[in-house]
């Protein structure tokens, strides 16, 4: 039996939340960037060889974080943006979860003008299937991307309707894991650090 090639979607960690920009171009906060350091201590990371990335600062921060040990090209991939909130910018955090709640619990209606959450899915799902069906390495792949859309990802992979509950854990910074070949999930959500 082979190896299996496996996946790693991974969410980034920590922003400096500044609402005077665009919520796009956020950056790592300090702590954001230790924990993306950290996942670099797990040994599996030896075994990849690509590293996507959304094209938000965010994700952007913390997949150089990742390549540049490795040696490796960090390559943009404008698809595996988050769900678009621009019609609303920046929330104060209790009205955001809010209307995250709001989203995930009704997924084909644009709420507040946010992208529907069919509408994401649809897109991170054909993202991230391009980008295993393209890639001619043979090692593993790293997606670093963003929460709700890793949220509505995982939803599809486990074949069940989308649900909050599937969302990741407060705070950014997390992973699952999936085969390339067969596309199986082969586990949930995990903290980035080791």
């Amino acid at each position: 039996m082979g190896t299996v090639r496996t996946a790693y979607f991974i969410t980034h960690a920590e922003v400096e939340i500044d609402p005077s920009i665009p919520v796009p171009q956020w950056r790592l906060s300090t702590k954001g960037r230790a924990r993306h350091e950290a996942f670099n201590r797990h040994g599996f990371v030896a075994g990849i060889s690509a590293v996507y990335a959304s094209d938000e600062r965010k994700a952007r921060d913390g997949g150089e974080i990742l390549a540049s040990p490795l040696g490796l090209e960090l390559q943009i991939e404008p698809a595996l943006h988050e769900n678009d909130r621009s019609a609303t910018g920046f929330l104060p955090p209790h009205e955001f979860e809010a209307t995250a709640d709001a989203f995930f619990a009704n997924p084909e209606q644009s709420i507040r003008g946010w992208e529907r959450a069919i509408d994401a899915q649809a897109r991170i799902i054909a993202a991230v299937e391009a980008i295993l069906d393209k890639d001619g390495g043979s090692g593993d792949i790293a997606v670093v991307a963003h929460g709700g859309v890793g949220a509505l990802l995982l939803c599809h992979l486990l074949c069940v309707p989308i649900d909050r509950r599937y969302d990741q854990a407060p705070g950014g910074g997390n992973y699952f894991a999936l085969d390339v070949t067969s596309r199986r999930l082969l586990h949930g959500w995990q903290r980035i650090e080791p």
